[in-house]
């Protein structure tokens, strides 16, 4: 099956500072990504490059088949989350997906689908301002989902989520992935990581240092403080 999201010799220097240095890898329909490595390893930058947000100095970074930049309809291809705290704290939940969903000329059934889809359709009438971070992380998820895209670009998504938020978040992104659609995530917290991905991609210095197919005997742990040691 071919690759919805590839990397080839990726690389990003920031004055004197590589914070990311060759990496390679591709992402798949039907399976769940999960880069993996501590804060200030290079994640998030592999991530904003991937959508177009920063310019590689080295390298590629293609979504089916082309730059990000050079897709016809992104929101469409790409639904991403970098952070949940871009909303206007005046909008209700619905009046915010309803601008996005006009802006971006989407169908208007879209947002009640997306509003179901993470659980949020009894809060949708209130204020962002009264919404908990694991609701903001959830209406970034349905923002993200508005174009029903075929990809999913999530970087720290359970992030602020209490146990019954971490619970539903494993489900959708199985369910996500069980679709035929591709994900890809970025984290730090491997016990939860062991539980919805499919393959981990360990990230140390900008750079892959250990790649592995996830199963139920897989010791990410393990893996993980051998790769950052």
């Amino acid at each position: 099956m071919s690759a919805e999201i590839a990397l080839s010799h990726l690389g990003k220097v920031f004055g004197t500072v590589r914070a990311v240095d060759d990496i390679s890898f591709t992402a798949h329909p039907g399976t769940v990504t999960a880069v993996l490595g501590p804060n200030g390893a290079g994640k998030t930058t592999t991530l904003r490059m991937i959508l177009g947000l920063v310019t590689p100095t080295e390298g590629t970074a293609t979504v089916h088949g082309v730059p990000y930049a050079d897709l016809p309809r992104p929101v469409e291809s790409v639904g991403a989350v970098l952070e949940a705290t871009a909303f206007h704290p005046g909008l209700t939940g619905r009046d915010h997906l309803e601008a996005i969903r006009i802006a971006a000329g989407l169908r208007r059934a879209r947002v009640d689908a997306v509003l179901d889809q993470v659980d949020l359709t009894a809060a949708a009438g209130r204020k962002v301002r009264g919404y908990s971070l694991g609701m903001r992380q959830r209406l970034a998820i349905a923002t993200a989902l508005l174009g029903d895209p075929r990809i999913l670009v999530l970087d720290e998504p359970s992030n602020g989520l209490d146990p019954a938020g971490v619970h539903w978040l494993r489900g959708f992104l199985r369910a996500h992935a069980h679709d035929g659609k591709t994900v890809l995530v970025s984290t730090h917290v491997l016990a939860e990581t062991q539980r919805y991905a499919d393959r981990a991609l360990f990230v140390s210095g900008g750079r892959i240092v250990r790649e592995t197919d996830i199963t139920p005997a897989t010791d990410l742990e393990a893996i993980y403080l051998e790769a950052n040691r």
